[in-house]
Protein backbone atom coordinates (compact mmCIF):
# COMPACT_ATOMS: atom_id res chain seq x y z
CA UNK A 1 0.00 0.00 0.00
CA UNK A 2 1.25 3.49 -0.76
CA UNK A 3 1.09 6.32 1.75
CA UNK A 4 -2.20 7.68 0.35
CA UNK A 5 -3.83 4.25 0.78
CA UNK A 6 -2.50 4.03 4.35
CA UNK A 7 -3.86 7.52 5.07
CA UNK A 8 -7.31 6.67 3.65
CA UNK A 9 -7.48 3.39 5.59
CA UNK A 10 -6.45 5.25 8.76
CA UNK A 11 -9.06 7.96 8.19
CA UNK A 12 -11.81 5.39 7.64
CA UNK A 13 -10.89 3.43 10.79
CA UNK A 14 -10.49 6.60 12.86
CA UNK A 15 -13.90 7.85 11.63
CA UNK A 16 -15.57 4.59 12.59
CA UNK A 17 -13.95 4.76 16.04
CA UNK A 18 -15.00 8.38 16.62
CA UNK A 19 -18.57 7.73 15.46
CA UNK A 20 -18.81 4.81 17.90
CA UNK A 21 -17.71 6.97 20.85
CA UNK A 22 -14.17 5.59 20.88
CA UNK A 23 -10.76 7.17 21.46
CA UNK A 24 -8.05 7.57 18.86
CA UNK A 25 -4.32 8.21 19.14
CA UNK A 26 -3.38 10.43 16.21
CA UNK A 27 -0.80 12.86 14.80
CA UNK A 28 -1.68 16.55 14.83
CA UNK A 29 -0.05 19.76 13.65
CA UNK A 30 1.77 19.90 16.99
CA UNK A 31 2.28 16.62 18.88
CA UNK A 32 0.57 13.21 19.06
CA UNK A 33 -2.85 13.55 20.62
CA UNK A 34 -5.65 11.57 22.17
CA UNK A 35 -8.90 12.39 20.42
CA UNK A 36 -12.62 11.73 20.54
CA UNK A 37 -15.90 13.25 19.39
CA UNK A 38 -16.00 16.64 21.13
CA UNK A 39 -19.81 16.47 21.37
CA UNK A 40 -19.88 13.11 23.20
CA UNK A 41 -19.63 13.53 27.02
CA UNK A 42 -18.97 9.80 27.64
CA UNK A 43 -16.05 9.78 25.20
CA UNK A 44 -14.66 12.98 26.75
CA UNK A 45 -14.89 11.37 30.20
CA UNK A 46 -12.87 8.40 28.91
CA UNK A 47 -10.09 10.78 27.80
CA UNK A 48 -9.90 12.29 31.30
CA UNK A 49 -9.79 8.83 32.88
CA UNK A 50 -7.13 7.50 30.49
CA UNK A 51 -4.84 10.46 31.14
CA UNK A 52 -5.58 10.58 34.87
CA UNK A 53 -6.37 14.26 34.27
CA UNK A 54 -8.28 16.40 36.74
CA UNK A 55 -11.79 17.08 35.37
CA UNK A 56 -11.46 20.76 36.31
CA UNK A 57 -8.80 21.16 33.59
CA UNK A 58 -10.42 21.70 30.21
CA UNK A 59 -9.40 20.08 26.94
CA UNK A 60 -9.06 21.71 23.52
CA UNK A 61 -10.74 20.90 20.23
CA UNK A 62 -9.59 20.91 16.61
CA UNK A 63 -11.49 22.23 13.60
CA UNK A 64 -10.50 22.14 9.93
CA UNK A 65 -11.84 25.60 9.07
CA UNK A 66 -12.37 28.94 10.80
CA UNK A 67 -15.81 29.05 9.10
CA UNK A 68 -16.94 26.47 11.69
CA UNK A 69 -16.02 28.60 14.72
CA UNK A 70 -19.49 30.17 14.95
CA UNK A 71 -21.01 26.71 15.43
CA UNK A 72 -19.09 26.24 18.70
CA UNK A 73 -18.49 29.77 20.06
CA UNK A 74 -21.27 32.22 21.06
CA UNK A 75 -19.37 35.29 19.85
CA UNK A 76 -16.25 35.10 17.67
CA UNK A 77 -14.30 38.38 17.79
CA UNK A 78 -13.38 39.57 14.28
CA UNK A 79 -9.68 39.66 15.20
CA UNK A 80 -9.75 35.87 15.63
CA UNK A 81 -9.85 35.38 11.87
CA UNK A 82 -6.81 37.62 11.37
CA UNK A 83 -4.86 35.87 14.13
CA UNK A 84 -5.62 32.47 12.56
CA UNK A 85 -4.75 33.64 9.05
CA UNK A 86 -1.44 35.27 9.89
CA UNK A 87 0.01 33.01 12.57
CA UNK A 88 3.14 31.18 11.51
CA UNK A 89 2.91 28.54 14.24
CA UNK A 90 -0.01 26.40 15.39
CA UNK A 91 -2.28 28.64 17.47
CA UNK A 92 -4.87 27.60 20.04
CA UNK A 93 -7.30 30.39 20.90
CA UNK A 94 -9.38 30.21 24.09
CA UNK A 95 -12.83 31.67 23.42
CA UNK A 96 -15.46 32.66 25.98
CA UNK A 97 -18.89 31.03 25.92
CA UNK A 98 -18.62 27.75 24.04
CA UNK A 99 -21.73 26.03 22.66
CA UNK A 100 -22.76 22.71 21.07
CA UNK A 101 -19.94 20.79 22.78
CA UNK A 102 -19.83 18.17 25.54
CA UNK A 103 -20.22 20.14 28.81
CA UNK A 104 -17.41 18.22 30.54
CA UNK A 105 -15.01 19.46 27.86
CA UNK A 106 -15.31 23.13 28.83
CA UNK A 107 -13.40 25.15 31.41
CA UNK A 108 -15.31 26.12 34.56
CA UNK A 109 -15.97 29.58 33.07
CA UNK A 110 -17.55 28.04 29.94
CA UNK A 111 -14.59 28.80 27.67
CA UNK A 112 -13.01 26.45 25.12
CA UNK A 113 -9.63 26.29 23.39
CA UNK A 114 -9.88 25.78 19.62
CA UNK A 115 -7.13 25.25 17.05
CA UNK A 116 -7.68 25.35 13.28
CA UNK A 117 -5.35 22.68 11.88
CA UNK A 118 -3.42 22.56 8.61
CA UNK A 119 -2.11 19.00 9.16
CA UNK A 120 -2.87 16.67 6.19
CA UNK A 121 -4.24 13.81 8.30
CA UNK A 122 -6.17 15.95 10.81
CA UNK A 123 -7.69 18.19 8.15
CA UNK A 124 -8.92 15.23 6.10
CA UNK A 125 -10.30 13.47 9.20
CA UNK A 126 -12.10 16.60 10.43
CA UNK A 127 -13.60 17.30 6.99
CA UNK A 128 -15.05 13.80 6.85
CA UNK A 129 -16.16 13.68 10.52
CA UNK A 130 -17.92 17.08 10.27
CA UNK A 131 -17.64 17.66 14.02
CA UNK A 132 -14.82 18.93 16.23
CA UNK A 133 -12.37 16.42 17.66
CA UNK A 134 -10.83 16.64 21.12
CA UNK A 135 -7.07 16.99 21.12
CA UNK A 136 -5.00 16.53 24.23
CA UNK A 137 -1.38 15.51 24.46
CA UNK A 138 -0.86 11.75 24.43
CA UNK A 139 0.66 11.49 27.89
CA UNK A 140 -0.41 10.56 31.39
CA UNK A 141 -1.19 13.64 33.45
CA UNK A 142 1.94 15.13 34.99
CA UNK A 143 4.36 13.44 32.57
CA UNK A 144 6.04 15.17 29.61
CA UNK A 145 4.15 15.32 26.32
CA UNK A 146 5.62 13.01 23.66
CA UNK A 147 7.50 14.84 20.88
CA UNK A 148 7.27 11.79 18.57
CA UNK A 149 5.15 8.63 18.40
CA UNK A 150 8.00 6.53 19.83
CA UNK A 151 7.72 8.52 23.09
CA UNK A 152 4.02 7.72 23.65
CA UNK A 153 3.54 5.67 26.84
CA UNK A 154 2.26 2.11 26.31
CA UNK A 155 -0.58 2.82 28.78
CA UNK A 156 -1.93 5.42 26.36
CA UNK A 157 -1.52 3.12 23.34
CA UNK A 158 -3.35 0.31 25.16
CA UNK A 159 -6.07 2.66 26.42
CA UNK A 160 -7.33 3.98 23.07
CA UNK A 161 -9.55 2.15 20.60
CA UNK A 162 -7.56 2.97 17.46
CA UNK A 163 -3.93 3.99 16.90
CA UNK A 164 -3.38 5.84 13.63
CA UNK A 165 -0.48 4.48 11.56
CA UNK A 166 -0.03 7.63 9.49
CA UNK A 167 2.93 9.65 10.80
CA UNK A 168 4.28 7.06 13.23
CA UNK A 169 7.63 7.01 11.41
CA UNK A 170 8.01 10.81 11.48
CA UNK A 171 10.96 11.48 13.80
CA UNK A 172 10.79 15.29 13.70
CA UNK A 173 9.90 16.36 17.24
CA UNK A 174 6.56 18.08 17.59
CA UNK A 175 6.06 21.19 19.72
CA UNK A 176 3.05 22.52 21.59
CA UNK A 177 0.97 25.34 20.10
CA UNK A 178 0.87 28.97 21.11
CA UNK A 179 -2.14 29.49 23.41
CA UNK A 180 -3.93 32.80 23.74
CA UNK A 181 -7.11 33.90 25.49
CA UNK A 182 -9.37 36.07 23.34
CA UNK A 183 -12.10 38.16 24.99
CA UNK A 184 -15.39 38.91 23.16
CA UNK A 185 -14.29 42.55 22.68
CA UNK A 186 -11.11 41.46 20.90
CA UNK A 187 -8.62 41.95 23.76
CA UNK A 188 -6.19 39.03 23.95
CA UNK A 189 -3.44 37.74 26.21
CA UNK A 190 -0.91 34.95 25.83
CA UNK A 191 -1.20 31.87 28.03
CA UNK A 192 1.70 30.01 26.37
CA UNK A 193 4.11 31.33 23.72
Amino acid sequence: MNSDDVKQTDINRALETLRNGGLILYPTDTIWGIGCDATNPEAVDRVFRLKGRDHTKSLIILLDSDHKLQSYVQEVPEVAYQLIEYTERPLTIVYSSAKNLAPNLLAEDGSIGIRIVQHPFCSALLQRFRKPIVSTSANLSGLPAPATFSEVDQTIIDGVDYVVNYGQDDTRPGAASIVMKLEPGGRFSFIRR
